[in-house]
Order: structure tokens, then C-alpha cells, then sequence
């Protein structure tokens, strides 16, 4: 009996997952955290452990399905900012479903990888753990003037003068940073001043991540006017097994350290191993980010049930889940190992159908109206999640995020709202400068 409650609630979150992942901006976390809320006012109607098959299911299927909003809409979140690009230039060569299946192969990929590599790394784990536990915040330094640094050169360096052509050079450097600081600054407010309403605190981050990262993609597609091209479905996809081993490597490394390191996302550990192992196909691009923010995601809450490393607490599913749920026995950790590969596999022939769906729909319906139907559900979303005062916030961040836009810089310098702030608090610095800017 308890293998058909098992069964259901792994059903369950892979097929409500599936649903919702084609919600523009709507994250999974978000999704949690009013289950969260509820189930907390109500625990003796379900046990824990089918709460946590449930939110293994969630996010296995999110993190697999929700790039389709990315790839056919321009809203990505922080993870799959990557795809974007490649994909869309897929979507405009009329192999958009292509682009899908390759990204769906990536996230079948990283679960394959949790199976193999999970259970011989307990003891690497733990002491790669230990190892750079006392020098995170430096790391994390590193990582964030990498991101700045990544950007040049990026000019066409036309300028007839030597001050022109180093002009064009600093732009998209100069705009990276800019964003990267103006990110920072919001996140170092949001995570700090109780700007929502108390019941709504919780949902603090989720207006500022779709003013920077889903809102200026809808409205560059409201201005460009883009007309889609009709989309080839084809039974197979131009991809080898080279192509998928060389994309797994750097989505496992790159998800991996992700998974790991605190505040670190998949979209930067993607940057990272993409540049450590020099990609320049594609193919391999697009699956390895798959696998990444798979890693990212899935690996980061599979390290909870490992007892080994004494249930370590990566991301905001498992910090939901901590205060309620403990894995005792290797016996948890083989189960969640199981509710993953089902829920990988369901989802992966999920991603199919709803990819064609997601064709029709752009190509059926004038895509500028999508983009702009779009941006009322962001507006909509927002508003029902963090009221009126989450508007307000989401409409700065896309103001900063319309900058490497407009710059063409890199978006994921976005991602200051979190290494800003996570830095400063890991060198010690964080109250000081909280203290320094006013903001407490």
C-alpha cells in the first residue's frame, strides 16, 4: 500500500510541475512555499515523507519542463538566462522543438549522472565540503569578478580613434558592472527590509528575479516585432552520443559546483564549465545547460536525504523542507533516488507534447500578442503573490534589467541580487555595509 501512496505523489507533483512549468517567471519555490504554508497549519493530513516524493517530483519535473517558457517566450529564470539565446535562435531557424528535445536530453542526462555518480561520492563529498567551506567567500569573489572580467572584449572596435575604440571596448564591461551593482544594491534591500506585507515576506526575492530576468525578454519581443518562422518536428534530433557525453560533463561540473556552492546558480555554473571546457558546438551548449540546472536543482535537494553528509541543506526547497522532514536510513535516500528517475523519465515524454503545444501556440497566435499576454500574467502573478508593493519592485529590477539589454552585456550580471549580498555576508561585511547605506 505505502508503494501506491509513493506512486501518487510522485504522479502528482510530476504532472502538476508539468502544468505549471509553462507559466512564464512562476518558480517552483514560489509553488512550495504556499503548499508550505498550508501543510504547516495542517500536518496530520499528509505524512512527511510523502510531502518530500512530492517536492523530489516537483522539482525534477520543473527544473526539466519550465525551459519551455524560455525558449518559446523569453522568460527565463536565473538558471536558464543561457538557453535563451541559442535557443531562440534555434526557435527563429525553425527548429524549436529540436532545441526542446536537447535541452529534455540534458535533464534525463543529469539524473542519469545522480544515479552514477551520488552514491561513490558520499566521502569526496564530504570532503570537498570541509575543504571549501572556510574559503567561500573568496571563491565566491573570484566568481563574481570572472563574470565581470568574461565580458571583454564584446566591441566591434569601428572607432577611428584610439579613445573611441576603447570606448566601445569598456561599454558592455562598464554595463556589466553597472548592472551588477545596481543588482546587488536591490538585493542587499529586499533581503534585508521587510518591503511586502509579513504574510507575503517570504516572497520577497520572486518580484525582483521577474522584473531582471523575464520581463525585459517579453518586452524586447514586444518591440522587435519577431516573426516565427513554421517549426520543423522531426522523430530524431541532430545530436550524437559525443555530443551528449561532452554536454553531461560540463552540466555535471557546472551544475555540480552550482548544487554546492552557496549562491552560486546553474546559469553561472554553466558559464564556468562552459568556458573551463571551451564549448563551442551548440548542441552540446544547449543539452549541458539542461543538465545543469538539473544538477542544480535535483542535486542540490538530493543532498538533504544523504545521511552521510548529515542531511547538507543546499537551495530553498530544502530549507522548506528541513523543519519538517529528517532522513534517518540509506532506505530515504534510495527512495527519493527512486521517485527521481520515474518522475525524470515521466517528465522527459511530457516535454514532448507540451513542446508541440507550445509551437502551436506561438505559431498560431501572433507572437507579439504572446509576448504581451505574457507580461499581463507576469503583472498578474506578481500582484497575487506580493501585492501591490511587489509590483513596485519588479518594475525597478526591470529597469535594471533593460540594461545589458540595451548594452548588450551579459543578463546573468543580473545575478548580483544574490552574490552581492551573499558575498559581503560571508567576508563579515554585510552589517556594515547594510549599516552604511541605511538600509538598517
Amino acid at each position: 500500500m505505502e508503494f501506491i501512496y509513493l506512486l501518487f505523489w510522485t504522479l502528482l507533483g510530476t504532472l502538476i510541475a508539468g502544468v505549471l512549468s509553462l507559466i512564464p517567471a512562476l518558480h517552483v519555490y514560489n509553488v512550495v512555499g504556499f503548499f508550505i504554508l498550508w501543510w504547516g497549519a495542517h500536518l496530520d493530513l499528509i505524512p512527511a515523507v510523502y510531502v518530500a516524493v512530492f517536492f523530489m517530483a516537483l522539482v525534477v519535473s520543473w527544473s526539466i519542463i519550465n525551459t519551455l517558457p524560455a525558449l518559446f517566450l523569453g522568460a527565463p529564470d536565473e538558471s536558464a538566462m543561457f538557453v535563451v539565446l541559442p535557443g531562440q535562435k534555434y526557435m527563429l531557424q525553425g527548429k524549436g522543438y529540436e532545441a526542446a528535445v536537447l535541452t529534455g536530453i540534458g535533464g534525463i542526462s543529469g539524473i542519469v549522472a545522480l544515479w552514477v555518480l551520488f552514491p561513490f561520492s558520499f566521502r569526496l563529498m564530504k570532503y570537498v565540503k570541509n575543504l571549501i567551506s572556510p574559503h567561500l567567500f573568496w571563491i565566491l569573489g573570484l566568481i563574481i569578478v570572472y563574470i565581470i572580467a568574461s565580458e571583454w572584449p564584446k566591441a566591434t572596435l569601428r572607432a577611428k580613434t584610439a579613445l573611441g575604440r576603447t570606448l566601445e571596448g569598456l561599454k558592455s564591461c562598464g554595463a556589466g558592472l553597472l548592472t551588477l551593482i545596481l543588482s546587488g544594491f536591490l538585493g542587499l534591500m529586499v533581503m534585508n527590509r521587510t518591503l511586502l506585507p509579513v504574510e507575503k515576506a517570504f516572497q520577497s526575492l520572486m518580484p525582483a528575479f521577474v522584473g531582471l530576468f523575464a520581463v525585459p525578454w517579453v518586452i524586447t519581443n514586444i518591440i522587435s516585432r519577431t516573426e516565427i518562422p513554421k517549426q520543423y518536428i522531426g522523430n530524431s534530433v541532430d545530436v550524437g552520443f559525443s555530443h551528449i557525453v561532452k554536454g553531461t560533463v560540463a552540466g555535471v561540473l557546472g551544475g555540480g559546483f552550482a548544487a554546492l556552492m552557496p549562491g552560486v546558480t546553474g546559469g553561472v555554473g554553466g558559464l564556468l564549465s562552459g568556458h573551463a571546457l571551451a564549448q563551442r558546438d551548440e548542441r552540446i551548449f544547449v543539452l549541458s545547460q539542461g543538465v545543469s540546472k538539473t544538477l542544480y536543482y535535483v542535486g542540490a535537494f538530493l543532498l538533504f536525504f544523504i545521511v552521510p553528509l548529515n542531511h547538507l541543506t543546499r537551495g530553498g526547497l530544502a530549507w522548506m523542507l528541513k523543519p519538517y522532514y529528517t532522513a534517518y536510513t540509506i532506505a530515504d535516500y534510495w527512495r527519493i533516488m527512486a521517485v527521481m528517475a520515474i518522475s525524470g523519465g515521466l517528465s522527459f515524454l511530457l516535454l514532448l507534447p507540451l513542446s508541440r503545444f507550445m509551437i502551436k501556440l506561438i505559431t498560431r497566435v501572433n507572437y507579439r500578442l504572446v509576448s504581451i499576454i505574457t507580461t499581463f500574467i507576469l503583472f498578474a502573478i506578481v500582484l497575487a503573490m506580493a501585492s501591490w508593493m511587489g509590483l513596485l519592485i519588479m518594475l525597478v529590477a526591470t529597469c535594471i534589467g533593460l540594461v545589458p539589454v540595451m548594452w548588450h552585456s551579459r543578463r546573468m550580471n543580473c545575478l548580483g541580487i544574490l552574490l552581492i549580498p551573499m558575498f559581503l555576508n560571508m567576508a563579515g561585511l554585510g552589517v556594515p555595509v547594510l549599516h552604511f547605506l541605511k538600509i538598517i
